[in-house]
């Protein structure tokens, strides 16, 4: 929030929401974790139109943009609009995050034995498509190399240099520093778990998407899962049959932060916009801020 000055309760990654009604607040008491607190959403996506803007796009710009990359600008231009899916449950209360952050899973190479490593990208509300797109390219081509280790790889190197018992002790530490918002930036910087939004793209896998279960260590909120594109026949208002590329998507979500209306008039956005990008090639606008 634009002259937000940092409050006492507030967090270095978050603020603290103090206008929340006394039955919010108090939900993260009786629902103490992310697994108690998940609920499952799937969505069944039409990408005719999508894939055939990109086919005409890609004819003639520059910066090719891929699938991918709707799906995670759409995810921020959702952020944008609908501010209070940044929000995350710590410490048992609800704060507004700071930035907005994605984590994406990729293997390095497409092989059973290729390592896996996590991205975590840095969005700005105001980003537009090809900016998203440059953003992710540019991540993904240093991650990709097989010698390449990021930050986040390299910590987990060095935790893993601990016997067991002291590692128990110190994941014990860190997650007690993350309670109290104590936990080093450092950490926070590297950490996938500590993000707006965490992606797994199984459709490059070739396979359908899984609910895939929230983290109980960090911040993430919600866990979006996309699977393969698929052409199906149905009939349309005229009584014709054609022909409609579709993709699912399935969403888990930490039902602390919104109530159900909240929800669904996001996704419904969200949808419409993976369904029209050209709305993603301008910046929003306007960047509504979460409440305070």
């Amino acid at each position: 929030m634009a002259g937000y000055k940092r409050r006492f309760g507030d967090r270095y990654d978050g603020r603290r929401l103090r206008s929340l009604d006394p039955f919010y607040k108090i939900i993260p008491f009786i629902m103490r974790s992310r697994i108690d607190s998940q609920n499952f959403f799937e969505e069944k996506i039409d990408i005719t139109h999508t894939e055939s803007y990109l086919r005409k796009r890609n004819k003639s710009s520059e910066v090719k943009i891929g699938m991918l990359h709707v799906f995670i600008a759409a995810i921020v231009r959702t952020l944008a609009l609908r501010p209070a899916l940044n929000r995350f449950v710590a410490g048992h209360g609800i704060y507004a995050r700071n930035e907005i952050l994605i984590s994406l899973a990729i293997k390095k190479e497409m092989k059973v034995d290729s390592p896996e490593t996590t991205i975590k990208f840095k969005f700005e509300p105001t980003d537009t498509l090809e900016e998203v797109a440059i953003k992710i390219d540019e991540q993904i081509k240093e991650n990709k190399l097989a010698d390449t280790s990021n930050e986040t790889d390299k910590a987990a190197r060095l935790f893993m240099l601990c016997p067991g018992l002291v590692l128990k002790f110190v994941v014990f530490v860190i997650r007690l520093l993350d309670y109290f918002g104590l936990m080093p930036k450092a950490l926070n910087r590297v950490s996938p778990f500590h993000t707006s939004v965490f992606i797994t793209d199984l459709g490059s896998l070739g396979i359908s998407p899984v609910y895939h279960h929230l983290y109980n260590f960090g911040t993430t909120s919600i866990f979006v899962a996309f699977g393969t594109k698929r052409t199906e026949r149905i009939i349309d208002s005229s009584h014709k049959i054609i022909s409609k590329r579709y993709m699912t998507a399935r969403i888990v979500t930490d039902e602390r932060i919104a109530d159900g209306h909240y929800f669904a008039s996001a996704f419904k956005l969200y949808k419409s916009l993976i369904q029209n990008p050209e709305r993603l090639e301008d910046p929003p606008e306007k960047v509504i801020p979460d409440v305070d």
